[in-house]
């Protein structure tokens, strides 16, 4: 008994916010009315993808506001796990752009409804939610509605309508400023929601008849298939007179239908291959990644190589710059920075060699093993002799070196070369490139390293040329970007190497926006003549640029990086993983690994880099394994 004693002991103590953890998960299954959801807590934003609820972590001792914003994100997710259908919102939705956003911030008003017209308690976490989500101020005191996200006022003014709570006063400013212009528009079909929350397809129509009001309704929705003559499709499976409009421009009534009947008709849609882009429950549904197949009766554009097809707008690409990174300072500063990083790191230089030793250590034993042996040409197998001299007739015996998988490979090194990675963390991730590179240049596997920023904080030329147009709405990104390219993959290290010195350079290092940079970096490793293609992210945190998100919803930069990721996973040859440091990047990357302290960023690359190399990918397979999980070293 006396051991028992003792381990029970030294058994560590629960952390203070672990019983509220537990009730907060038992308490979001009960409202999603399913018992096998399941509810993790990271350092990320809040996220329902299938069964799974992402929370962020607790302090370890949580006050009475925080605790108010936690359950405010529970119940809003455990809500649309329970009064949400995905198939129907696919049926009805737009397409992309500002009327898809505007669609989804509608279906959200209504699900947080739900809760807070049933409930008090959940009413209140949800006012703390949306009031923490606005408390950045910015919408305080807008002037006018092109300085603040339409999609952002039509929800608040929802919420007003359904539940009779008032916006926050963070974001009075942001309500006033469209309050006229959507009554004018859209005030009787706004009398009309509260007798229709409770259908989610009539709802929907609502919705669409109130995007035609704001003359937003230019793209079909997803589940619509109208050829161009405006005629219905007759495989679609509608009724002649279903979802066409009357020709006095109002929407033909409908009767109610229940919720089965309205998941069979969408599951009809789905069933003939009409499905769009993803949207912002895309993850309520596991298995609805299979119905996203290709579409014959439309193109399929790429979020790669058209990105406002899906929603995402530039206002002007003519200041954004792509530059070697000698051009960005002098031969003599460059010089100065590469002395200082070399300094610096002295000491962390032998822990990364000692790893990028094993690396190629890995490496070569795997070259050491291709060989093909008994052929009947090539280099001559010497310790095959003997057969010839006991049998004379026995022909000589050849052999010939196998192209490895690695030896026809190029790896690209994207850095996040954002503010917030000034210090420590830029120095070690330019000390893990430069020392990367020279193992894998050793191994004949060739690098490219890049970078990408913006060129000033909170926009540059391309905000003062909006400025200067008046302002026009919904502008979409507003800064330069900055991408830097610190060695091209058929560059020696020996010559580039100074060049990583860069990234220590004092003022370069601004904002970040991810998803432009992974298109860019993915189009220049298409463009390379090897059959494998790796693509490592190292970032320590999501897409922000000021500039872009005060003029467009808080989630703007961040859906797109999301579409770009989903592009390359599932339809690129491309082999992409990440590297968060201090950020949480599983809830991104099917491949990724999270780390908490910048000194294990060089074994974190080096492990990954290893384990892509010992993959055996099955024949015929060109896309990345869904099945690799992502992990978190702590």
């Amino acid at each position: 008994m006396a051991p028992s004693r003792t381990m029970a002991k030294q058994a560590a103590p629960e952390a203070p916010n672990e019983p509220f953890k537990r009730a907060l998960a038992q308490a979001a299954r009960a409202i999603a009315g399913d018992g096998a959801l399941q509810v993790t807590y990271t350092t990320g934003l809040a996220a329902l993808e299938g069964s799974v609820m992402q929370l962020p972590e607790p302090s370890r001792r949580p006050d009475a506001r925080e605790i108010a914003v936690l359950r405010g994100h529970a119940d809003s997710l455990a809500l649309t796990r329970a009064c949400h259908s995905p198939a129907v919102h696919r049926a009805v939705a737009p397409a992309g752009g500002l009327a898809r956003a505007v669609f989804e911030a509608g279906e959200l008003a209504r699900i947080e409804a739900l809760g807070a017209r049933r409930m008090s308690g959940m009413a209140d976490n949800l006012d703390a939610k949306t009031r923490s989500r606005f408390g950045h101020g910015r919408y305080a005191t807008v002037a006018s509605p092109e300085e603040a996200p339409l999609e952002d006022a039509l929800a608040l003014i929802m919420r007003e309508r359904l539940t009779g709570m008032p916006p926050p006063e963070e974001a009075l400013g942001l309500v006033e400023a469209w309050r006229s212009w959507i009554e004018e528009r859209a005030g009787s079909l706004l009398d009309r929601m509260g007798a229709l929350v409770e259908d989610q397809k009539a709802f929907a129509l609502l919705l669409r008849d109130m995007l035609q009001a704001f003359e937003l309704a230019d793209e079909p929705a997803e589940g619509e298939r109208d050829s161009a003559d405006g005629e219905p499709d007759p495989e679609s499976g509608e009724a002649d007179g279903e979802g066409r409009e009357e020709e006095d421009g109002e929407s033909a009534p409908e009767a109610p239908q229940s919720e089965e009947d309205a998941q069979g008709e969408a599951r009809e849609d789905l069933d003939s291959g009409e499905v769009g882009t993803t949207d912002m429950f895309e993850g309520e549904a596991p298995g609805d990644q299979s119905a996203r197949t290709q579409q014959p009766w439309r193109p399929n554009p790429s979020v790669l190589e058209q990105p406002e097809a899906f929603g995402y707008e530039v206002y002007s690409r003519k200041y954004d710059e792509e530059i070697e990174a000698s051009e960005l300072c002098s031969p003599a500063e460059l010089e100065r920075l590469h002395s200082f990083l070399e300094k610096e790191l002295r000491g962390l230089q032998g822990a990364v060699a000692r790893l990028a030793n094993r690396l190629q250590r890995r490496l070569m034993a795997q070259q050491n093993r291709s060989w093909e042996f008994d052929l009947e040409e090539g280099i001559l197998d010497a310790a095959r002799l003997a057969r010839v001299i006991v049998d004379p007739l026995h022909p000589l015996s050849f052999k010939h070196e196998k192209d490895m998988e690695f030896r026809d490979t190029v790896v690209t090194l994207l850095l996040d070369n954002s503010g917030s990675m000034r210090g420590r963390p830029i120095m070690v991730a330019a000390c893990c490139a430069d020392i990367l590179a020279r193992t894998l240049e050793r191994c004949g596997v060739k690098t490219e390293i890049l970078g990408f920023t913006t060129r000033a904080w909170k926009g540059g030329q391309a905000r003062e040329q909006w400025l200067a147009a008046g302002k026009p709405a919904h502008p979409g990104r507003l800064n330069d970007l900055r991408h830097i390219v610190y060695k091209t993959a058929d560059a020696p290290w020996r010559r580039a190497r100074r060049n990583l010195a860069l990234m220590m350079r004092e003022g370069l290092l601004k904002e970040n926006i991810d998803g432009e940079a992974l298109a860019w970096a993915h189009a220049r490793l298409l463009a390379r003549p090897e059959q494998r293609r790796i693509l490592m992210m190292i970032s320590d945190g999501a897409p922000v640029d000021d500039s872009t998100l005060s003029v467009n919803s808080g989630t703007y930069l961040e859906r797109h990086l999301r579409r770009v990721i989903e592009e390359i996973e599932t339809r690129s040859p491309v082999e992409l993983l990440a590297i968060g440091i201090g950020h949480d990047v599983t809830r991104y990357y099917r491949r990724a690994v999270t780390i908490t302290d910048p000194s294990e960023l060089a074994g974190a690359m080096t492990d990954k880099l290893v384990e892509l190399f010992e993959e055996r990918a099955a024949p015929g397979t060109t896309t990345g394994r869904p099945g690799w999980p992502g992990r978190r070293l702590r």
